[in-house]
């Protein structure tokens, strides 16, 4: 049996896409027949220290590092982990989930201990990394070195081939459980009264960590412009960054009745919950200013919501316009609000129209078992004959 240890920032239960990706792919990994050892980062653990091992399952092992305050030291400790692990169960290959740090640790250590590396590339590594603040010889030197480079959108491969000069890199698209995230709802599931939207309220939906990147002012806008002409609700269905809370206070301050019609559910248990909410929205909305391939824009498809997004990353692989959704270029998110009431206002036969093939597009491109042969064919260029 072929050992993967796959480094990853972020990690279920932790909030986000990148989380979510991570936890679904280690899945599919270990179904193949791969024992994986998942190494994360956590902010709840004292710095330095190593938990015992979460057995998932006899091929899967999750272990949590606590981060120091900066990488400097971070980085250093985490290699003398990796080295203790690798010296136990000798791995035939590294994955490091998102470019930096991960996809540098593990390219890095795949290299001092001569073993096969693999990156990558989820979000907005390229469009954050190769600016200041971010380390621009970094992400190159990780982009030229690894042996295999993933990314999640035809946009994102793009990038990579013009900043490393490789024509390698495959499109390991996202995926979704069609399963979890369909129109239909589930008896019991949670109803609009319990989360105090009324009857008459339009539910605006956004799924994620609402953040400045996925364009929360055009979504505080969007939901005035609404409200000035019928009775709306914003419904974020996760949480708001910490560092980002002070956008919804001066909101408050500018618009106090409009934002008492803000609901957010915080951190969900599991993706049936986040699918029960997401079948709440009448229009989906995600005008991110970066994106790779947004995991919550997929899911809200496959629920068969009506969905409004932005140009950014991958976004416009999925969305064609008028077809199966609306898209809108980043420089007139302002106006987000507008197309929201054009919306609603669509007869009820072309919205139908629209959602179903919302969800026929997930179905024929972004399903668990494509995304299972796709992660295949990374496996067998990364540890050849071991599935």
């Amino acid at each position: 049996m072929k050992r993967l240890l796959f480094i990853t920032e972020r990690f279920a239960p932790d909030l986000g896409g990148l989380a979510r990706s991570g936890t679904r792919l280690v899945a599919t990994l270990s179904q193949l027949g791969i024992e994986v050892d998942v190494v994360t980062w956590s902010r709840y653990l004292q710095p330095g220290e190593v938990l015992p091992p979460e057995t998932v399952d006899t091929k899967l092992r999750v272990y949590r590092i606590g981060l120091y305050r900066h990488w400097d030291m971070t980085m250093p400790h985490t290699l003398n982990v990796l080295e203790w692990l690798h010296s136990s169960h000798q791995y035939d290959g590294v994955w490091g989930h998102y470019l930096f740090p991960s996809g540098f640790l593990a390219t890095w250590f795949a290299g001092l201990q001569g073993i096969a590396s693999t990156v990558s590339a989820r979000g907005n590594d390229i469009d954050k990394e190769m600016f200041p603040p971010g380390d621009f010889s970094r992400l190159q030197w990780t982009l030229q070195h690894t042996q295999v480079i993933t990314a999640v959108s035809a946009d994102m491969a793009g990038k990579i081939r013009l900043l490393s000069g490789r024509d390698d890199v495959l499109v390991l698209k996202n995926a979704v459980d069609t399963e979890i995230f369909a129109p239909q709802q589930v008896i019991g599931e949670i109803s609009r009264e319990s989360l105090g939207i009324a009857p008459e309220e339009v539910v605006l939906g956004f799924c994620g960590e609402l953040r400045e990147k996925k364009g929360q002012q055009f979504l505080l806008n969007a939901l005035t412009t609404v409200r000035n002409q019928r009775p709306a609700c914003l419904l974020i269905i996760g949480e708001v960054r910490a560092n980002q809370e002070s956008v919804l206070q001066f909101y408050a301050t500018q618009q106090p009745e409009n934002a008492q019609r803000i609901i957010v559910t915080g951190h969900l248990p599991d993706t049936p919950a986040v699918a029960a909410h997401l079948r709440l929205c009448d229009v989906y909305l995600q005008p991110s200013l970066w994106e790779g391939m947004p995991n919550a824009l997929l899911e809200a498809m496959a629920c068969g919501c009506c969905c409004i997004a932005s140009d950014a990353g991958g976004i416009p692989e999925v969305i064609i316009h008028g077809e199966n959704g609306f898209m809108m270029p980043r420089s007139q998110l302002h106006k987000l609000g507008e197309a929201v009431l054009e919306c609603l206002a669509m007869p009820s036969t072309i919205k139908s129209q629209i959602t179903q093939a919302a969800r026929d597009r997930i179905l024929q491109e972004y399903s668990i078992a494509q995304e299972q042969q796709r992660l295949q064919a990374v496996i067998e260029r990364l540890m050849p004959n071991s599935v």
